[in-house]
């Protein structure tokens, strides 16, 4: 059975595929030392899935300034909703998935907030930062060989969640040496605050 995202997206033309931008595959791409899943990172107290004792979402509720810790959290939880779904240029569903639509669909479901559906578009959203200045939530970018680009959404501690074109959704650490060979530049689309707020109404409905 189709996942409701993907069917709430919808198909799109051949045209998309050649626009979705995302880096081809390269030799070093692969997850050593340094490169994680949710359950091995520290921040989820209890394990990584959501309850109602243990949900960054609820958590935020009622704060007036929540943390950064709450959008990573946040985030993490989406990684473990999309771990394992394998790398597939234009897709847009938990049967293949492409790097700028990852990005699109989580920031659609975590923080209502809708971003361009290409990584050539996204690089173009909000403000550049500086990478020692990143947050959680501030989109990473690469330029790795070849025609397209790639783009992951930074978690914190120097990891960023992504669809790797080897071995699909996963995070990885930014000093891993391809990554940290092709990095290009990051964005911040809004400020950690307003993404927590933004978090904060999601948990309201």
């Amino acid at each position: 059975m189709l996942d409701a995202r993907a069917c709430r997206v919808g198909t799109l033309g051949v045209a998309l595929l050649l626009l979705a931008g995302c880096a081809a595959p390269g030799p070093s791409d692969q997850p050593p030392v340094g490169d994680y899943f949710a359950r091995d990172l520290p921040g989820l107290p209890g394990g990584p899935r959501m309850s109602p004792v243990n949900n960054p979402i609820l958590e935020a509720r009622g704060l007036r300034h929540p943390p950064p810790r709450l959008i990573r959290r946040a985030l993490l939880a989406q990684h473990e909703r999309w771990v394992g779904t394998p790398y597939r240029l234009g897709g847009e569903g938990t049967r293949g998935i492409d790097c700028s639509a990852l990005v699109q669909n989580i920031f659609s479901d975590t923080f209502r907030f809708d971003l361009p559906r290409t990584t050539g578009e996204q690089v173009r959203e909000g403000l550049e930062v500086e990478r020692d200045a990143l947050r959680p939530g501030d989109l990473v970018f690469f330029r790795p060989p070849g025609a397209y680009r790639h783009v992951g959404i930074y978690v914190g501690e120097g990891r960023f969640l992504h669809a790797s074109t080897s071995r699909g959704v996963m995070i990885s650490h930014l000093d891993n040496r391809y990554w940290q060979r092709y990095y290009w530049q990051a964005r911040r689309t809004l400020e950690p605050v307003l993404l927590a707020r933004r978090l904060d109404a999601m948990g309201e409905g």
